[in-house]
């Protein structure tokens, strides 16, 4: 599978990686051994990026992530974790202290002694501004806790005051054929400042499966239940922030843009992987199956133009209204 440099961080990753979210048990229950199978599956098929979060099942998918790497230390794989999202969302929690108690449990969880890469798990925007934070962060990375640091954001503002500081090694940002506001700016700012840019939500939790009907019910578990209009946290993480009926509609058409022997799912990722700017997209899976299907992703051709003006025109005229203004 292609390898990209995760920006600032010098390291390569593979254009398709792994998101864990799904192993925490956010999306209905996995199994230990389906959670194997499915990180199994994903280095099999080229995968070296594997993203979680100390907040994933409260530690569950780090926890699995660090068995299965002590089991497989030659699997090569850089992994990316989140912190924040356990305490209070309060700018006024986000201090030197507090990032060294965050760190030392998702060292321990995922048994290293230095993490890969910790991105701030969108926090609240005025964090993104302090000199402190970056001052914080800095003093992580000498002492060896951390290799590397980025952030995880909502929206297109936070992602441009991120790039801005040296320090900040990539940026994690919601992007797919329903999202396409970051194309305009934050890419080519990226870009321009040597950022790595990993795409979460790729499918619009699913969405752009195409499996889903306006009938569909999802565990009362899974955020796609609980989360549809930003009761647990913010409104975007679930469907893209689109309205599910809405999303349902969109993504029939979309389908229809799949080439010849390529899923819709894939033609999704295709899309997000060819942007420019992109260093890896992460989408999730609880099945082996779909693991080996999105790394697959990967290898598909370069969808052509008159598909990118047809995903262009489909967002325009279907989802543009509901969510450019706020993401």
């Amino acid at each position: 599978m292609e390898q990209r440099i995760l920006g600032r961080t010098g390291r390569n990753v593979s254009v398709v990686g792994q998101g864990t979210w799904q192993l925490g048990g956010d999306w209905g229950e996995v199994g230990e051994a389906d959670a194997f199978g499915v990180l199994d599956a994903a280095v099999a098929s080229g995968v070296t990026f594997f993203d979680t979060a100390d907040v994933y099942g409260d530690g569950r998918s780090e926890q699995l992530i660090g068995r299965y790497l002590k089991e497989r230390p030659d699997a090569g794989v850089f992994v990316a974790t989140k912190m924040g999202r356990r305490a209070d969302q309060l700018p006024q929690n986000y201090v030197l202290d507090n990032f060294r108690t965050w760190n030392d449990r998702s060292r321990a969880n995922l048994g290293v002694d230095t993490l890969d890469l910790v991105q701030l798990h969108c926090p609240p925007t005025p964090v993104y501004s302090r000199d402190e934070v970056y001052d914080a962060l800095d003093t992580l990375v000498a002492e060896q806790r951390i290799a590397a640091y980025g952030v995880s954001v909502e929206t297109c503002a936070e992602a441009l005051t991120a790039i801005a500081r040296p320090g900040v090694a990539s940026v994690q940002i919601i992007l797919n054929p329903f999202r396409l506001k970051p194309l305009d700016e934050v890419l080519p700012a990226a870009l321009a400042a040597g950022v790595g840019i990993i795409a979460r939500v790729p499918l619009a939790s699913g969405l752009l499966s195409g499996r889903y009907t306006a009938d569909t019910v999802f565990a009362p578990g899974d955020h796609r239940t609980y989360n549809r209009h930003g009761e647990a946290f913010d409104q975007g993480e679930t469907f893209s922030g689109v309205d599910y009926a809405t999303g349902v509609a969109a993504a029939a058409e979309f389908a229809g843009l799949a080439p010849e022997g390529a899923t819709p799912a894939q033609t999704a990722l295709r899309w997000i992987v060819q942007q420019p700017g992109v260093t890896s997209v992460i989408p999730g899976a609880r099945a082996v199956e779909q693991a080996r299907a999105n790394a697959a992703a990967a290898s598909l051709p370069p969808l052509p133009q008159e598909t990118l003006d047809a995903v262009r025109d489909l967002y325009d005229r279907r989802i543009r209204a509901g969510v450019h203004g706020r993401w």
